[in-house]
């Protein structure tokens, strides 16, 4: 039997490594990079509910008053954030309802670049809904950890108080573990995060908010006016007590002095002694 001639093969590639987009520093920008006037800002949608606009622009106002004096900072919502000048054309980006950033310049933005601020967001929020929440808890999630890189991912849902939170260690997210009061920590803001139940542009509800290492909750606009109300009535308070013991003992003074000029009326000057 004839003896055949082996088959030449050859050897298989080796498997790629997956494409992992880079952080936005580790890029120069292309000299063709759009700007903020350059791309879309607004997808047309409207926040899911009046409840979610509220719980947002909550966590926005107080968080920009807390940092008022600072001006590396930046607080949006409902925001445009582009990964890369390379992709905007194949929509990759995102618009997280709520982020925050340090080490930026405080400025009005239309949408965020991370070719131009030099980063993305240290911290996400987003409000869940019964449309979003399955992409919020799983696709959004590992955009955030594998392609913005954002170190702290959280969401909430204002309507079930569902609260949950993840910290970037190494490549992937690791849950956080709420405190004994159901409060989770932003190491990245050294802020808290905590549900409260009260009322906001006249909506009783549990809303999240941010809250000190101490315990003391940012407040609100409306908050900050009603703690000066209360601190000018006490201050006007005290002002008419005291105003009120002076008028007193002016009148005691007076009794006495009626009193002495009568005893020196029937049994003359006091002896000195």
């Amino acid at each position: 039997m004839a003896q055949t001639e082996p088959i030449a093969t050859t050897p298989s590639a080796p498997a790629m490594p997956p494409v992992i987009t880079p952080l936005a520093e580790e890029w120069p920008e292309p000299p063709y990079a759009p700007t903020e006037d350059d791309l879309p800002d607004d997808d047309g949608m409207p926040m899911e509910t009046p409840r979610h606009l509220l719980q947002m622009t909550l966590l926005i106002e107080t968080l920009t008053i807390y940092w008022a004096d600072r001006n590396d900072t930046a607080v949006h919502g409902n925001m445009f954030v582009y990964f890369s000048p390379d992709q905007v054309l194949t929509h990759d980006y995102r618009g997280p309802d709520f982020f925050a950033a340090q080490g930026v310049a405080k400025r009005e933005r239309k949408s965020w670049l991370t070719w131009r601020e030099g980063k993305g967001p240290d911290v996400v929020i987003e409000l869940l809904s019964e449309t979003t929440a399955k992409k919020d808890k799983n696709e959004k999630k590992l955009i955030y950890q594998d392609r913005l890189r954002v170190p702290e991912y959280f969401w909430y849902d204002p309507f079930s108080g569902e609260l949950a939170g993840h910290i970037l260690r190494g490549s992937k997210y690791v849950p956080l573990a709420a405190d004994a009061q159901g409060r989770l920590v932003s190491e990245e803001l050294n802020l808290l995060l905590t549900r409260w139940e009260g009322v906001y542009f006249d909506v009783t509800a549990t809303w999240l908010r941010w809250m000190t290492p101490a315990g003391e909750l940012l407040p609100t606009k409306d908050e900050i006016a009603s703690q000066q109300r209360q601190r000018t009535e006490a201050a006007e308070q005290h002002a008419g007590v005291a105003e009120q013991r002076a008028e007193a003992a002016e009148q005691r003074a007076k009794e006495l002095e009626e009193l002495l000029a009568q005893y020196r009326a029937q049994f003359g000057e006091m002896p000195k002694g």
